[in-house]
């Protein structure tokens, strides 16, 4: 629970130091902009709101590793990706953007701090405790927050422990460790299909680079 207070105080810190001129930038998510980026980030808070405030007495049926699917590579031509850009588009001025990330964003940190992490919520027809889903979420604030600074080098980066619960997380998703070589955002970047892997990535894992990547969602 605290991991993901951190993570996501970290990703929404990034986003307010960003100038208006990032904006336009692409991310590190296909066919988006950073824009569109920081809108997905909003419907993202939305969804921790509205999940914390649909409690439920069903036994849970996803935990923070099964909450995860491995699926098809983004391609930006989802009809849901498309969205989000029209969305984003119509804010027109970047700080009316940051502004409702910094609104609805910190609403959802509120209420995960006040969560009872044994307590059961329900989100896309699945159970979880509020402890397991919060953590599922910090995979999802580590990712992006890469996202966000892939063609940023001057912003700010993901805290060193979030790399390193998400690396955690996603190898457990996987089902797989990376090597020890790789750090934990290369780990990230390459098992989940961001980047392509050097040749001494592709030697240190040996047979498992034929399973990767693993896009998550």
């Amino acid at each position: 629970m605290d991991l993901f207070s951190r993570s996501w105080a970290a990703l929404r810190a990034a986003v307010a130091g960003l100038g208006d001129e990032d904006f336009a930038r692409p991310s590190g998510c296909a066919g988006w902009l950073v824009r569109d980026l920081v809108c997905h980030l909003v419907v993202d808070a939305q969804d921790v709101l509205i999940t914390l405030a649909t409690p439920t007495a069903a036994e849970p049926t996803r935990d923070a590793v099964t909450y995860w699917r491995v699926v098809e590579p983004p391609t930006g031509d989802d009809p849901l990706d498309a969205l989000t850009v029209r969305l984003a588009a119509a804010y027109e001025q970047p700080s009316l953007l940051k502004f409702h990330l910094d609104d609805v964003g910190s609403a959802a940190g509120r209420a995960a701090v006040l969560a009872d992490p044994a307590g059961r919520v329900e989100t896309q027809g699945q159970v979880l405790t509020a402890g397991d889903y919060l953590g599922a979420y910090v995979l999802e604030w580590t990712l992006h927050h890469l996202d966000l600074v892939a063609r940023l080098p001057g912003a700010a980066r993901p805290t060193g422990e979030g790399l390193a619960a998400a690396r955690a997380l996603f190898e457990r998703v996987a089902g797989m460790e990376l090597p020890r070589s790789f750090s934990d955002e290369d780990a990230l970047l390459v098992g989940t299909g961001r980047r392509a892997p050097t040749g001494a990535e592709r030697a240190a894992l040996g047979d498992g680079a034929g399973r990767l990547p693993l896009p998550v969602g």
